[in-house]
């Protein structure tokens, strides 16, 4: 009998009650090996009512139980790294090394969590008038919710919902239903962590439960990370229900590479960048810009490498990159390779039609590689998210600038050269919310926040860091008058207190 992932409301396991299920496959295989509930209206409500009367008591809980919880579970699920990589593995397809890398990034924010009393430290002001104190606090929100991709269904979880709770929320979870196992196996390690009841809940479905998060009044917050049209659906439709919403959406990310550069070390990272996680992240580099003469030996450089790329399931140590997601979205993939002559393009490496031995019905595609890619075809002006690198040439670093600021995205990028003071500028000049120099993908440490710009975000804030804590709380600013003691009772004032 096929497996059944099923949501967790109220500290337990839920079986669904909806009748509606989705499939979930093996990518390396293309075989279905699980079924997902789908939630149902009354579902969802279950589990925000199991998050609000949570929050009765977790909102009030003190700073040192929230963060002994957060570090009795860092613990677990340190220990546990290599079970939720190998369930990412099998239903994502990402190689083992690189789901281990995931759970790695995630428990980088769960260690900002367990240190979440510095980052809610308030402010106070003493005698701003004659006996009177500010102090400025921050308060949890109440319910928050996170709706998470397929493309890291434990990482993107994980830098949202620790400092979330430790800051005082209760949770709701919807995580992509094309890989749903992980956010379950979390939930169940976060109960042995003795997390009470309802503070965090998973609740498994489509549009049908995300819409129901956008407008149930009891949810206070949204958290989404996805394409750029989703993002934009998220946050108008939870904004227009009263919620706050960081909605992080799609890139083209770019990477400048100056005549100066080391053009082993930015060839090295082109095709780490672009063709790691089978280009399923937002912060794949998926448009290198030449800028002059380098052009040519930078193309070769990248071909000589991606060529040897090992392409095969993610349980084979051996493999270097696995399959994508489902066979629809291989061939998505695909159709932009496959167009892209006709648009221009120099097709320097074509991986559609892929297949491994013995894995025949996999979810296969090979590398991509297309040059002199002019800026209106296909595969440059969309998010391809799959092993597809596109080569612009311009001829002046001036040229790559302006080049990249007019994308419609601002998530990530990244200049490779030799020059600080070109470097400099770069860092200045670019419209981007995350700037690598010399680092191909510039995803932020936990302690400072990762988000981009233009259609990148919607939203104000940035996700975990300093911006994660401001997201799930808000601030209050409290004035204080204490007489003095040997004083009679002041009388009725109706003016401002006197600062003098």
């Amino acid at each position: 009998m096929t497996k059944t992932v099923n949501h967790w409301i109220g500290g337990k396991a839920v079986e669904g009650a909806s009748g509606s299920y989705g499939p979930v496959t093996d990518p390396a295989t293309g075989a279905v090996t699980t079924r997902v509930a789908f939630a149902s209206v009354a579902e969802v409500d279950a589990a925000v009512a199991a998050a609000r009367d949570a929050y009765r008591s977790w909102g009030q809980s003190s700073l040192a139980q929230r963060t002994s919880v957060m570090f009795r579970f860092r613990a677990l699920l340190d220990a546990h790294r290599d079970e939720i990589a190998a369930l990412i593995t099998a239903e994502h397809g990402k190689v083992h090394s690189d789901a281990l890398g995931e759970v790695a990034r995630g428990l980088e924010i769960v260690d900002l969590a367990c240190g979440i009393s510095v980052q809610l430290k308030g402010e106070l002001s003493t005698q701003v008038a004659t006996r009177v104190d500010v102090s400025s606090i921050r308060q949890p929100l109440g319910v928050v919710a996170g709706i998470t991709p397929f493309n890291f269904p434990a990482m993107v979880p994980l830098w949202m919902f620790p400092i979330a709770i430790a800051c005082g929320n209760t949770f709701v979870l919807k995580p992509s239903e094309k890989d749903p196992s992980a956010a379950l196996r979390i939930a169940e390690l976060l109960a042995e962590a003795g997390l009470p009841d309802g503070v965090f809940n998973v609740v498994q479905g489509d549009k049908v439960a995300v819409d129901r998060l956008l407008e149930h009044p009891d949810v206070k917050a949204v958290s989404f990370v996805g394409s750029t049209p989703i993002a934009r659906y998220i946050h108008t439709t939870a904004s227009a229900h009263g919620k706050r919403v960081q909605a992080l959406g799609g890139a083209k990310n770019h990477m400048l590479v100056l005549p100066d550069a080391d053009l082993d070390a930015a060839a090295d990272a082109a095709v780490s960048a672009a063709y790691g996680s089978a280009g399923e992240r937002c912060m794949a580099i998926s448009a290198v810009v030449a800028v002059g003469s380098v052009a040519d030996e930078l193309v070769e450089k990248i071909r000589e490498r991606a060529e040897k790329i090992r392409i095969g399931p993610g349980t084979d140590p051996d493999s270097e990159m696995g399959p994508l997601i489902t066979a629809a979205h291989r061939d998505k993939v695909a159709s932009y390779v496959k167009g892209a002559a006709d648009e221009g393009c120099e097709v320097v490496l074509d991986g559609t039609g892929y297949t491994v031995e013995g894995y025949e019905d996999g979810h296969w595609i090979g590398l991509s590689l297309l040059d002199r890619v002019p800026t209106t075809a296909k595969a440059y002006q969309d998010e391809i998210f799959g092993p597809v690198l596109c080569v612009l040439r311009v001829d002046t670093y001036e040229d790559g600038v302006a080049l990249i600021n007019a994308s419609p995205f601002g998530n990530g990028t990244a200049i490779f050269t030799r020059d600080g003071g070109a470097a400099r500028r770069f860092q200045l000049e670019i419209e981007a919310g995350m700037v690598g120099v010399n680092v191909p993908i510039p995803v932020p440490v936990g302690y400072h926040s990762f988000g981009g710009w233009k259609d990148s975000l919607f939203g104000d804030h940035h996700i975990y860091g300093n911006d994660g804590t401001h997201f799930y709380t808000r601030g209050k600013v409290v004035t204080t008058r204490w007489p003095d003691p040997s004083e009679a009772p002041a009388g009725v004032d109706l003016g401002f207190p006197r600062n003098h």
